[in-house]
Protein backbone atom coordinates (compact mmCIF):
# COMPACT_ATOMS: atom_id res chain seq x y z
CA UNK A 1 0.00 0.00 0.00
CA UNK A 2 0.98 3.78 -0.88
CA UNK A 3 0.25 6.67 1.84
CA UNK A 4 0.31 10.15 0.52
CA UNK A 5 -0.13 12.76 3.45
CA UNK A 6 -1.77 16.38 2.60
CA UNK A 7 -2.87 18.71 4.90
CA UNK A 8 -4.23 22.56 4.65
CA UNK A 9 -5.80 24.99 6.96
CA UNK A 10 -9.39 27.19 6.95
CA UNK A 11 -10.33 30.48 7.78
CA UNK A 12 -12.16 29.82 10.75
CA UNK A 13 -14.20 26.98 12.96
CA UNK A 14 -17.59 26.79 10.38
CA UNK A 15 -19.14 23.79 8.55
CA UNK A 16 -18.92 25.61 5.37
CA UNK A 17 -15.37 26.14 5.26
CA UNK A 18 -14.41 22.81 6.61
CA UNK A 19 -16.43 21.09 3.93
CA UNK A 20 -14.78 23.41 1.35
CA UNK A 21 -11.37 22.96 2.48
CA UNK A 22 -11.24 19.05 2.47
CA UNK A 23 -13.09 18.96 -0.92
CA UNK A 24 -10.08 21.10 -2.86
CA UNK A 25 -7.52 19.18 -0.71
CA UNK A 26 -8.75 15.62 -1.51
CA UNK A 27 -9.44 17.19 -5.13
CA UNK A 28 -5.62 18.49 -5.44
CA UNK A 29 -4.24 14.95 -4.24
CA UNK A 30 -6.51 12.85 -6.57
CA UNK A 31 -5.45 15.06 -9.70
CA UNK A 32 -1.48 14.98 -8.81
CA UNK A 33 -1.56 11.53 -8.31
CA UNK A 34 -4.07 10.42 -10.52
CA UNK A 35 -5.74 8.62 -8.30
CA UNK A 36 -9.81 8.63 -8.27
CA UNK A 37 -12.26 7.60 -5.68
CA UNK A 38 -11.75 3.68 -6.56
CA UNK A 39 -8.09 3.54 -6.12
CA UNK A 40 -8.22 4.82 -2.09
CA UNK A 41 -8.46 1.59 0.44
CA UNK A 42 -9.00 4.31 3.07
CA UNK A 43 -8.64 8.23 4.07
CA UNK A 44 -7.94 8.71 7.85
CA UNK A 45 -8.36 11.96 8.91
CA UNK A 46 -7.24 14.65 11.90
CA UNK A 47 -7.98 17.94 12.93
CA UNK A 48 -6.32 20.42 15.67
CA UNK A 49 -8.74 20.49 18.62
CA UNK A 50 -9.90 24.44 17.60
CA UNK A 51 -12.31 22.73 14.64
CA UNK A 52 -15.19 21.28 16.52
CA UNK A 53 -18.29 22.27 14.18
CA UNK A 54 -17.89 19.74 11.42
CA UNK A 55 -16.03 16.22 11.29
CA UNK A 56 -13.74 16.21 8.01
CA UNK A 57 -14.37 12.77 7.62
CA UNK A 58 -18.19 13.44 6.93
CA UNK A 59 -17.16 16.17 4.71
CA UNK A 60 -15.56 14.08 2.64
CA UNK A 61 -18.59 11.95 2.19
CA UNK A 62 -20.60 14.79 1.33
CA UNK A 63 -17.70 15.25 -1.69
CA UNK A 64 -18.27 12.57 -3.16
CA UNK A 65 -16.27 9.76 -1.43
CA UNK A 66 -18.95 7.21 -1.02
CA UNK A 67 -17.18 3.78 -1.17
CA UNK A 68 -13.40 4.14 0.59
CA UNK A 69 -13.29 3.90 4.33
CA UNK A 70 -13.37 7.31 6.31
CA UNK A 71 -11.68 8.02 9.78
CA UNK A 72 -11.47 11.34 11.58
CA UNK A 73 -9.65 12.02 15.06
CA UNK A 74 -9.11 14.72 16.79
CA UNK A 75 -5.41 15.83 17.50
CA UNK A 76 -4.44 17.21 21.36
CA UNK A 77 -3.50 20.09 21.95
CA UNK A 78 -0.17 21.41 21.41
CA UNK A 79 1.34 25.06 22.35
CA UNK A 80 2.59 26.87 19.14
CA UNK A 81 0.73 24.23 16.77
CA UNK A 82 -0.99 25.88 13.54
CA UNK A 83 -4.26 26.71 13.92
CA UNK A 84 -7.57 25.54 12.52
CA UNK A 85 -5.26 22.89 10.41
CA UNK A 86 -6.99 19.43 8.63
CA UNK A 87 -4.25 16.71 8.45
CA UNK A 88 -4.99 13.49 5.47
CA UNK A 89 -3.27 10.70 5.18
CA UNK A 90 -4.88 8.60 1.86
CA UNK A 91 -4.04 4.63 1.70
CA UNK A 92 -3.97 3.19 -2.23
CA UNK A 93 -3.66 -0.38 -2.90
CA UNK A 94 -0.94 0.93 -6.12
CA UNK A 95 0.21 4.24 -7.12
CA UNK A 96 1.60 4.56 -10.85
CA UNK A 97 4.41 7.04 -9.20
CA UNK A 98 5.79 8.13 -5.99
CA UNK A 99 3.49 9.59 -3.38
CA UNK A 100 2.99 13.30 -4.48
CA UNK A 101 2.07 14.82 -1.15
CA UNK A 102 0.00 17.93 -0.93
CA UNK A 103 0.01 21.01 1.48
CA UNK A 104 -2.49 23.74 1.14
CA UNK A 105 -2.93 27.52 2.48
CA UNK A 106 -0.90 28.16 5.68
CA UNK A 107 -0.34 24.23 5.89
CA UNK A 108 2.48 25.13 3.49
CA UNK A 109 4.70 25.83 6.63
CA UNK A 110 4.50 22.14 7.46
CA UNK A 111 6.23 21.41 4.72
CA UNK A 112 8.30 23.81 3.16
CA UNK A 113 10.66 21.24 1.36
CA UNK A 114 7.40 19.69 -0.68
CA UNK A 115 5.81 22.78 -1.54
CA UNK A 116 8.74 25.37 -1.89
CA UNK A 117 11.58 24.99 -4.30
CA UNK A 118 14.85 24.48 -2.48
CA UNK A 119 18.41 23.63 -3.26
CA UNK A 120 20.39 21.57 -1.08
CA UNK A 121 24.56 22.04 -1.40
CA UNK A 122 26.69 19.11 -0.81
CA UNK A 123 30.10 20.20 -0.73
CA UNK A 124 33.54 17.90 -0.45
CA UNK A 125 36.64 16.61 -1.88
CA UNK A 126 36.81 13.40 -3.45
CA UNK A 127 35.70 10.15 -1.97
CA UNK A 128 33.61 11.74 0.85
CA UNK A 129 30.81 10.10 -0.06
CA UNK A 130 29.02 13.21 -1.66
CA UNK A 131 27.68 11.69 -4.76
CA UNK A 132 25.79 8.70 -3.28
CA UNK A 133 24.52 10.84 -0.92
CA UNK A 134 22.89 12.97 -2.98
CA UNK A 135 21.40 10.67 -4.81
CA UNK A 136 20.07 9.28 -1.54
CA UNK A 137 18.91 12.34 -0.47
CA UNK A 138 17.72 13.82 -3.63
CA UNK A 139 15.41 10.23 -3.93
CA UNK A 140 14.02 10.69 0.01
CA UNK A 141 13.33 14.24 -0.54
CA UNK A 142 11.49 13.64 -3.98
CA UNK A 143 13.38 16.10 -5.98
CA UNK A 144 16.18 15.65 -8.54
CA UNK A 145 19.89 14.94 -8.16
CA UNK A 146 22.26 17.07 -10.34
CA UNK A 147 25.92 15.95 -10.57
CA UNK A 148 27.97 18.74 -11.17
CA UNK A 149 31.16 16.49 -11.26
CA UNK A 150 29.97 14.49 -14.42
CA UNK A 151 29.62 17.85 -16.30
CA UNK A 152 33.31 18.73 -15.50
CA UNK A 153 34.30 15.00 -16.81
CA UNK A 154 31.90 15.38 -19.59
CA UNK A 155 34.51 18.52 -20.05
CA UNK A 156 37.70 16.17 -20.01
CA UNK A 157 36.31 13.42 -21.92
CA UNK A 158 35.36 16.42 -25.13
CA UNK A 159 39.13 17.95 -24.53
CA UNK A 160 40.75 13.91 -24.61
CA UNK A 161 38.54 12.66 -28.02
CA UNK A 162 39.80 15.65 -29.88
CA UNK A 163 43.58 14.85 -28.49
CA UNK A 164 43.60 18.50 -26.46
CA UNK A 165 46.65 19.23 -24.15
CA UNK A 166 44.61 19.69 -21.22
CA UNK A 167 47.52 21.72 -19.89
CA UNK A 168 46.90 24.43 -22.12
CA UNK A 169 44.19 26.41 -21.68
CA UNK A 170 43.59 28.04 -24.55
CA UNK A 171 43.48 24.86 -26.13
CA UNK A 172 40.92 23.62 -23.49
CA UNK A 173 38.63 27.07 -23.95
CA UNK A 174 38.60 26.21 -28.25
CA UNK A 175 37.28 22.65 -27.45
CA UNK A 176 34.45 23.20 -24.62
CA UNK A 177 32.97 25.99 -26.64
CA UNK A 178 32.93 23.81 -29.35
CA UNK A 179 31.33 20.91 -26.99
CA UNK A 180 27.80 20.53 -26.88
CA UNK A 181 26.92 19.16 -23.15
CA UNK A 182 23.83 18.24 -22.02
CA UNK A 183 22.06 17.03 -18.61
CA UNK A 184 18.91 15.09 -19.31
CA UNK A 185 16.71 13.10 -16.80
CA UNK A 186 14.96 10.13 -17.11
CA UNK A 187 13.16 8.26 -14.52
CA UNK A 188 15.07 10.09 -12.02
CA UNK A 189 18.09 9.58 -13.19
CA UNK A 190 20.50 12.04 -14.64
CA UNK A 191 22.25 11.35 -18.15
CA UNK A 192 25.45 13.30 -18.86
CA UNK A 193 25.29 13.89 -22.69
CA UNK A 194 28.36 15.00 -25.35
CA UNK A 195 27.47 16.28 -28.05
CA UNK A 196 24.44 14.03 -28.76
CA UNK A 197 26.11 10.61 -27.22
CA UNK A 198 25.26 9.20 -23.84
CA UNK A 199 28.79 9.18 -22.11
CA UNK A 200 27.59 8.96 -18.38
CA UNK A 201 29.55 5.54 -17.76
CA UNK A 202 32.42 6.58 -20.07
CA UNK A 203 33.40 9.35 -17.81
CA UNK A 204 33.79 7.04 -14.95
CA UNK A 205 37.69 6.60 -14.63
CA UNK A 206 40.28 7.13 -13.17
CA UNK A 207 42.11 9.15 -16.24
CA UNK A 208 38.79 11.02 -16.55
CA UNK A 209 38.88 11.91 -12.90
CA UNK A 210 42.05 13.69 -13.25
CA UNK A 211 41.64 15.33 -15.90
CA UNK A 212 38.26 16.77 -14.84
CA UNK A 213 40.19 18.19 -11.95
CA UNK A 214 43.01 19.96 -14.24
CA UNK A 215 39.89 21.50 -17.05
CA UNK A 216 37.37 22.33 -13.92
CA UNK A 217 39.80 24.91 -12.86
CA UNK A 218 39.96 27.20 -16.00
CA UNK A 219 37.51 30.18 -16.02
CA UNK A 220 35.73 29.34 -19.05
CA UNK A 221 34.92 25.88 -18.41
CA UNK A 222 33.70 26.80 -14.88
CA UNK A 223 31.79 29.75 -16.14
CA UNK A 224 29.83 27.36 -18.66
CA UNK A 225 29.33 24.66 -16.24
CA UNK A 226 27.95 26.94 -13.74
CA UNK A 227 25.83 29.19 -15.86
CA UNK A 228 23.83 25.65 -17.06
CA UNK A 229 23.98 24.48 -13.34
CA UNK A 230 22.46 27.52 -11.68
CA UNK A 231 19.89 27.58 -14.90
CA UNK A 232 18.74 23.97 -13.62
CA UNK A 233 18.73 24.83 -9.84
CA UNK A 234 16.34 28.15 -10.56
CA UNK A 235 13.78 26.26 -12.21
CA UNK A 236 13.73 23.59 -9.88
CA UNK A 237 14.25 21.92 -6.51
CA UNK A 238 17.40 19.61 -6.83
CA UNK A 239 20.07 18.81 -4.80
CA UNK A 240 23.79 19.42 -6.35
CA UNK A 241 27.07 18.55 -5.14
CA UNK A 242 30.48 19.03 -5.93
CA UNK A 243 33.69 21.25 -4.45
CA UNK A 244 32.00 24.79 -4.65
CA UNK A 245 28.51 24.52 -4.83
CA UNK A 246 27.85 26.32 -1.38
CA UNK A 247 30.33 29.13 -1.78
CA UNK A 248 30.20 30.08 -5.73
CA UNK A 249 27.87 28.22 -7.85
CA UNK A 250 24.34 28.25 -5.31
CA UNK A 251 25.97 30.90 -2.74
CA UNK A 252 21.98 31.56 -1.62
CA UNK A 253 21.37 27.74 -1.14
CA UNK A 254 18.81 27.07 1.46
CA UNK A 255 20.67 23.68 3.03
CA UNK A 256 24.57 23.24 2.53
CA UNK A 257 26.35 20.43 4.21
CA UNK A 258 30.22 19.56 3.43
CA UNK A 259 31.37 16.44 3.65
CA UNK A 260 35.18 15.31 4.58
CA UNK A 261 36.81 12.04 5.47
CA UNK A 262 40.55 11.13 5.75
CA UNK A 263 42.28 10.50 3.03
CA UNK A 264 43.28 7.00 3.72
CA UNK A 265 39.12 6.11 4.49
CA UNK A 266 38.57 8.01 1.36
CA UNK A 267 41.11 6.54 -0.78
CA UNK A 268 39.83 3.02 0.89
CA UNK A 269 35.81 3.85 -0.35
CA UNK A 270 37.51 4.93 -4.06
CA UNK A 271 39.17 1.35 -4.45
CA UNK A 272 35.77 -0.95 -3.73
CA UNK A 273 34.01 1.41 -5.77
CA UNK A 274 36.88 0.97 -8.55
CA UNK A 275 36.47 -2.76 -8.26
CA UNK A 276 32.50 -3.10 -8.52
CA UNK A 277 33.22 -1.30 -12.08
CA UNK A 278 35.86 -3.63 -12.92
CA UNK A 279 38.66 -0.70 -12.71
CA UNK A 280 41.98 -2.54 -10.02
CA UNK A 281 44.03 0.28 -8.95
CA UNK A 282 45.83 -0.52 -6.27
CA UNK A 283 45.52 1.42 -2.64
CA UNK A 284 48.82 3.41 -2.61
CA UNK A 285 48.29 4.90 -6.37
CA UNK A 286 44.59 6.06 -5.63
CA UNK A 287 45.97 7.34 -1.89
CA UNK A 288 48.29 9.40 -4.13
CA UNK A 289 45.83 10.39 -6.78
CA UNK A 290 43.27 11.55 -3.91
CA UNK A 291 45.79 14.03 -2.55
CA UNK A 292 46.91 15.30 -5.54
CA UNK A 293 43.38 16.43 -6.44
CA UNK A 294 42.74 17.90 -3.09
CA UNK A 295 45.76 19.77 -3.67
CA UNK A 296 44.41 21.44 -7.06
CA UNK A 297 41.17 21.33 -5.88
CA UNK A 298 42.08 23.39 -3.31
CA UNK A 299 44.53 25.87 -4.72
CA UNK A 300 43.25 26.38 -7.75
CA UNK A 301 42.73 30.45 -8.79
CA UNK A 302 38.98 30.21 -9.57
CA UNK A 303 36.62 28.80 -6.72
CA UNK A 304 38.63 26.42 -4.68
CA UNK A 305 37.32 23.91 -2.79
CA UNK A 306 36.34 25.06 0.81
CA UNK A 307 33.54 24.84 3.32
CA UNK A 308 31.01 27.70 3.29
CA UNK A 309 30.36 29.77 6.34
CA UNK A 310 27.27 28.64 6.61
CA UNK A 311 27.43 25.09 6.05
CA UNK A 312 26.91 21.88 8.25
CA UNK A 313 30.56 19.53 8.21
CA UNK A 314 29.82 16.57 8.60
CA UNK A 315 32.97 13.81 9.13
CA UNK A 316 31.95 10.72 7.28
CA UNK A 317 34.98 8.40 8.05
CA UNK A 318 33.30 6.79 10.75
CA UNK A 319 29.85 6.76 9.28
CA UNK A 320 28.18 4.71 6.40
CA UNK A 321 25.98 6.14 3.56
CA UNK A 322 22.78 5.61 5.58
CA UNK A 323 24.16 7.65 9.47
CA UNK A 324 25.13 10.18 6.72
CA UNK A 325 21.88 10.49 4.85
CA UNK A 326 19.60 10.26 8.27
CA UNK A 327 21.61 13.09 9.36
CA UNK A 328 21.53 15.45 6.68
CA UNK A 329 17.56 14.83 6.61
CA UNK A 330 17.57 15.41 10.20
CA UNK A 331 18.85 18.74 9.78
CA UNK A 332 17.18 20.08 7.34
CA UNK A 333 13.69 19.24 8.54
CA UNK A 334 15.09 20.50 11.67
CA UNK A 335 15.59 24.30 9.97
CA UNK A 336 12.12 23.71 7.81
Amino acid sequence: MKAIRGATTVKCDSPAEIKTAVFELLREICAKNGISEGDIEFILFSNTDDLRSYYPAKAAREAGFSVCSLFSAAEPHIDGSLKHCIRVMVVCDELKTAPKHVYLNEAINLRRDLTKKFNVAIDGPAGSGKSTVSKIIAKKLGVLCLDTGAMYRACALACIKNGINISDEKQVEGAIAAADIAVKYSDGRQTTVLNGDDVSEVIRTPDISMAASTVSKYAFVRGKMVDLQRKIAKEQSCVLDGRDIGTNVLPDAEFKFYLTASPAVRAERRMKENKLKGINQPYDVILKDISLRDEQDKTREIAPLKKAADAIEIDTSDLNIEEVCDLIIKKIQEKI
